[in-house]
């Protein structure tokens, strides 16, 4: 028989790392299954409280569901990562491991869907919805002051309309004067610019009324965006926040529509169309011919100017109209699992966490494969018998006795076995007959 040659230095040292790497895993085996059902649990109960904020009803029907959909997570998890660590460390083949790698990237991906987000939910739900108030404030301040902006330049045509009737007086004392016509007094030029100033002084003593109206309402505005700001911050369950928030959100709205409504510029803008169109033009009391003419042909320039004027402020009012309104801002109620994926953004970290917490195992089954890895290359090029460690070596050897045993306690052994022989002693073969035949008696 071939004598085998001795294990080199090399692969002496590649053993003993070998053993070494395996009898920390002997270590670690001992508690890595726990470690992985803490983690299970942990993360079943933050899907507890996750699925039970999604739930509306609060009875022992929608608290059982919660308690079963989180215990089939845990379980899911529990099994699914141990199928892992004991799977893909001990596969050798590239293909084989990449298998692996797709199933745990999938499994990964429906961890994902069904626990991290609820445990995102459980983690940062309440300040999710916070921020969701928060912005809903922000959009009413902005839709709250762009209304009121519309409005304050609505108002500022008072100012035009003022200048314009301003302007008719001027005329209409020029006229009284006999700088117009030529005939001073109060006859057909007067009176066609003191109608048309009086018009339009109505239209400013309009105007003037609806100024207190839009501060009341910029004010009573601001006092319900104060109190909206405070329920995002206030202490207690969000939920019962949120009811308030709504209800102030309505009265928000509808007071913004009527800072819509409070805009004088489309009554400006009537006005000024009808300053023109709707001319009342006085008999001419010139008491000749010429006089007569005279106020004609004043009156026809009177028109004129007054339809200059008039499509002047018209242009503003239209101005006013073409100013980009305020955008439509609404409410709406949103729970926290939703909060969260809406604003996953602001809360990077309570994602970052509640991932984490699910795929925690993934790196342990890196570790795992790795080690494995090294335990294999160590090992290469040592023969079996060069591996055994002394414990391994009793075991065979007692393993080896009770084959040995039970082979001779075997039938079919027992059947092979030859017969042992019987010494025969020399003198007791002397003093024994070997064959006695009895005598017959007649």
């Amino acid at each position: 028989m071939a004598q085998r040659e001795p294990m080199s230095e090399t692969q002496a040292r590649g053993v003993r790392y070998a053993r070494e790497l395996e009898g920390h895993l002997t270590w670690l085996d001992t508690f890595s299954g726990t470690a992985l059902g803490v983690l299970a649990v942990a993360s079943g109960i933050y899907t507890y409280l996750g699925v039970s904020s999604l739930l509306d009803d609060n009875g022992a029907m929608s608290a059982f569901a919660a308690i079963a959909y989180s215990v089939a997570v845990s379980v899911g998890i529990f099994v699914f990562w141990s199928y892992l660590l004991r799977l893909f460390p001990a596969v050798r083949t590239t293909r084989a491991r990449m298998g692996l790698l797709g199933a745990m990237g999938l499994g990964s991906l429906a961890i994902i869907a069904m626990s991290s987000w609820l445990n995102a939910a459980a983690l940062a739900g309440s300040a999710a919805v916070e921020q969701h108030l928060a912005k809903t404030v922000q959009d009413y301040q902005g839709a709250l002051e762009r209304s009121h902006e519309i409005a304050l330049s609505a108002q500022g045509l008072e100012r035009d309309v003022a200048r314009v009737r301003q302007s008719f007086e001027d005329l209409s004392e020029q006229e009284a004067a006999g700088s117009l016509s030529g005939l001073a007094g109060r006859g057909a030029v007067f009176r066609v610019l003191r109608q048309k100033s009086a018009e339009l002084s109505g239209l400013e003593a309009q105007i003037a009324t609806q100024t207190p109206l839009v501060n009341d309402a910029f004010s009573e505005g601001n006092q319900i965006l104060s109190r909206m700001r405070a329920l995002t911050v206030e202490p207690g369950p969000v939920e019962a926040r949120s009811v308030e928030f709504s209800e102030q959100a309505v009265r928000l709205a509808g007071l913004i529509t009527r800072l819509r409504q409070l805009s004088v510029a489309p009554l400006v803008e009537r006005a000024a169309q009808d300053l023109s169109a709707s001319v009342v033009l006085p008999e001419l009391d010139g008491s000749s011919e010429e006089q007569r003419g005279a106020q004609g042909a004043t009156i026809t320039s009177v028109l004129e100017v007054l339809a200059q004027r008039a499509a002047t402020l018209e242009r503003a009012a239209q101005d006013v109209q073409s100013m980009p309104p305020a955008a439509d801002t609404t409410y709406t109620p949103i729970s926290s699992a939703d909060a969260v994926i809406l604003y996953a953004r602001n809360f990077v970290p309570s994602w970052a966490g509640a991932i984490a917490i699910d795929l925690l195992p993934a790196v342990l089954v890196m570790i795992l494969a790795i080690t494995h890895g090294a335990i294999r290359s160590g090992r290469e090029g040592a023969a079996v018998e060069d591996t055994l460690t002394l414990a391994e070596l009793r075991a065979a050897l007692a393993a080896v006795r009770d084959v040995d045993a039970a082979m001779q306690e075997s039938p079919a052994h027992k059947r092979a076995a030859p017969a042992p022989q019987q010494p025969v002693d020399a003198d007791r073969r002397e003093d024994t007959p070997g064959h006695v035949t009895p005598i017959k008696s007649t």
